[in-house]
């Protein structure tokens, strides 16, 4: 997976030619999610509260740089 960013050991990453909805991937340790770029929802997996919110709030910051890189990929 292509890392995007890397923060407080959460990475951050897209699969090119993932399937839709856009979304990003987000690992912590053992825990992995696929989260919506738009709603911000988990599409699947499971990330501690904690962290999800540290990604949820890195998901705002980065939103339309995620979109670009959406249609990039």
């Amino acid at each position: 997976m292509p890392e995007i960013s890397r923060f407080l050991g959460i990475v951050i990453g897209m699969f090119y030619n993932d399937h839709s909805p856009p979304h990003f991937h987000a690992r912590y340790g053992d825990h992995r999610a696929a989260i919506s770029l738009e709603a911000g929802e988990i599409l699947e997996g499971r990330l501690p509260a904690r962290v999800l919110g540290l990604v949820q709030e890195w998901r705002e910051l980065h939103r339309l740089e995620l979109m670009e890189d959406w249609a990039l990929a």
